[in-house]
């Protein structure tokens, strides 16, 4: 079932109230600038701050871990993933050639793909400034490995493009590198933020990956619906040569060679919108959604079995709720 308002964002927010404010105050001071070009894009980007998942995240693990201690280091650490993120976006776009995000002109197709680059190299040199704000070396490395997984999972989606097999385990290791290594650093380097506890940096860090997974997985669903109220057009992944985990079930579960023919033609970027239309109703029809939504149940009751061992607490249950929101968001 769809969140259809924002009472969960409100539950998961709430234990964190005063440090999300503090957030959004960091966050903010470094989006102001004197160059005017850079001011007018920098504005723009601001403006399309999106639910703020990955600090809220940050923000709930360093609380829960700190033992409802927040801390300064948080609130930078936090800024740091959504700054990281934030460029990783603008830099997407250019890669993919996107002319919209958040429903709105990216920045690439607004300003042109040199002034992109550039702004979001600077927004990238904002994450680590705030990184350098805490002071721990270890979070530089957290940062570093995340963008590392990010261009190792573009590179292997671009060469999929050029690989006819059609299997699970390429999807999952794009997805984890592209989605999930963002929110496991996110999770991770909360408690990095508050404690040198090694053990919670590999719990949580677990916790961000399945939770990352989920993430990607709703997305790709929201691919097979029509209703445009939810998610993206229906088609889109496959307009731009991106098979994912519904059709490749179906695909696998069913063996059937004129799908898979058309598509490897998905794959070439040859595809017409009616073939497109032939795939997705190929989909739904061969359980690729159900099977979809139980393998990101499967993954979402993973990231909750990581927390039985912390003390019931607001902090814990709005962690998950935060699971919840993410395997039933609309958007």
């Amino acid at each position: 079932m769809f969140f259809k308002n924002m009472d969960a964002l409100q539950q998961i927010r709430k234990p964190i109230e005063v440090e999300m404010d503090k957030y959004k105050q960091v966050f903010d001071s470094y989006l102001v600038h004197t160059n005017p070009l850079l001011s007018r894009v920098l504005n723009t980007i601001g403006n399309r701050r999106g639910k703020m998942m990955r600090p809220m995240l940050t923000l709930l693990i360093a609380k829960l871990v700190g033992e409802g201690e927040s801390s300064e280091n948080a609130i930078y650490t936090a800024a740091t993933f959504e700054f990281f993120h934030t460029a990783s976006l603008v830099h997407d776009d250019i890669v993919d050639e996107s002319e919209e995000r958040r429903g709105q002109e990216s920045v690439n197709n607004a300003y042109g793909n040199q002034i992109a680059v550039l702004v979001g190299d600077f927004i990238l040199a904002n994450a680590l400034l705030c990184a350098a704000k805490t002071r721990k070396i270890e979070l530089i490395e957290v940062v570093s490995h995340a963008a590392q997984n990010l261009a190792d999972g573009e590179l292997l989606q671009l060469d999929n493009v050029e690989n006819e097999d059609i299997t699970e385990e390429v999807y999952f290791r794009i997805i984890r590198n592209k989605t999930a290594a963002l929110f496991s650093a996110c999770a991770e380097a909360g408690v990095l933020s508050v404690s040198s506890d090694k053990s919670l940096r590999t719990l949580f860090k677990e916790f961000g990956d399945n939770i990352g997974t989920c993430f990607q997985i709703r997305d790709d669903i929201f691919d097979y619906h029509h209703d445009p109220s939810i998610g993206k057009p229906t088609g889109n992944d496959m307009k731009e040569g991106k098979l994912t985990l519904p059709v490749i079930h179906a695909l696998l579960s069913t063996g059937n060679e004129e799908m898979f023919a058309l598509a490897r033609k998905v794959k070439t970027r040859q595809v017409s919108q009616e073939e497109i239309d032939v795939l997705v109703d190929f989909t739904k029809k061969n359980g690729g959604i159900e099977y979809a939504v139980q393998k990101m149940n499967d993954y979402a009751q993973k990231a909750k079995d990581l927390l039985a061992s912390f003390p019931s607490s607001d902090v814990k249950q709005a962690l998950f709720t935060y699971v919840d929101y993410v395997v039933g968001r609309s958007i």
